[in-house]
């Protein structure tokens, strides 16, 4: 086999990460698209959904602010995702440190059920929950939706903070109980504020997740218990106009602003890079 010249392989090298950089924007826009339409469609003056929009208002944003039932729907979100955030990483934050700091028979086991909501179809999960929860005489209730949406974001904290915990030397824990600090003060002093970062962002996704959820929720829904996604879905059946664009693109502004807060407590990047063992 004949050698190729170094330049040629530098050439093919060249155009090769061209082509890969290009595909990867197309990607990245392909993906953002409909977000795009949906928040152009929201600013349009006309009485019809219309990309691009024709004219620019804000009118559907306050037709939104002024319908109790859309509201009654945010405000229900906005606490139920809330409610989930702090229920999950108070389960979670434990739960990650007995897994990767103790060993004990059943670990691995209790480590898959943890982690199962990631692979389980949240349809089945939705309908497993419905008979159980029905069994117990608490379905169609808040407390339904909510112990839904802690089983689906316990994994995204279980996660995040095992990853964390994946880089802290567990000799400090074990310098500060020789120093004399109980297992709480040694937790609170020194092992939280090192996986703190691992903490906020499986919190914050948990708050997206609970936030967007709708496959799981719409099992437990009433007329009085309606979130914001299965309003929204359950509107699009019979209405298509510039106000569900404008109360979706409310609803992409809240993701929005969490992963900002993602990406300014932890850092996108560094999350990503991250991986548990």
């Amino acid at each position: 086999m004949t050698a190729r010249p170094a330049g040629v392989l530098e050439a093919v090298e060249r155009v090769g990460g061209v082509l890969l950089r290009a595909l990867a924007v197309l990607t990245f826009v392909y993906l953002l698209l409909p977000i795009a339409v949906i928040v152009g469609a929201s600013f349009t003056a006309s009485d019809f959904l219309a990309f691009p929009p024709r004219g620019l208002t804000l009118r559907w944003y306050w037709t939104f602010t002024q319908t109790p039932g859309w509201l009654d729907s945010f405000t229900l979100s906005l606490e139920l995702a809330a409610a989930t955030t702090g229920l999950a990483t108070a389960i979670g934050v434990p739960a990650a440190l007995a897994l990767a700091r103790s060993r004990f028979r059943g670990q691995r086991l209790l480590s898959g059920l943890f982690l199962s909501p990631l692979v389980l179809p949240q349809v089945v999960l939705g309908v497993g929950l419905l008979q159980y929860l029905t069994l117990l005489g608490i379905a169609r209730t808040f407390w339904a939706i909510l112990i839904g949406h802690v089983l689906l974001t316990l994994p995204y904290i279980i996660r995040s903070v095992m990853a964390t915990l994946a880089g802290v030397d567990p000799a400090l824990e074990e310098a500060a109980a020789d120093l004399g600090a109980s297992p709480p003060v040694a937790f609170l002093t020194v092992t939280l504020p090192v996986i703190q970062g691992g903490v906020i962002a499986g919190a914050l996704f948990a708050f997206v997740i609970s936030w967007t959820n709708v496959e799981v929720t719409m099992f437990f829904t009433t007329s009085r218990l309606n979130p914001l996604p299965v309003n929204i879905m359950n509107y699009i059946a019979y209405n298509v106009d510039p106000l569900v664009a404008a109360v979706s693109a409310a609803s992409v502004y809240v993701s929005f602003v969490v992963l900002l807060l993602i990406d300014a407590t932890v850092g996108l990047d560094r999350f990503a890079e991250t991986r548990p063992r």
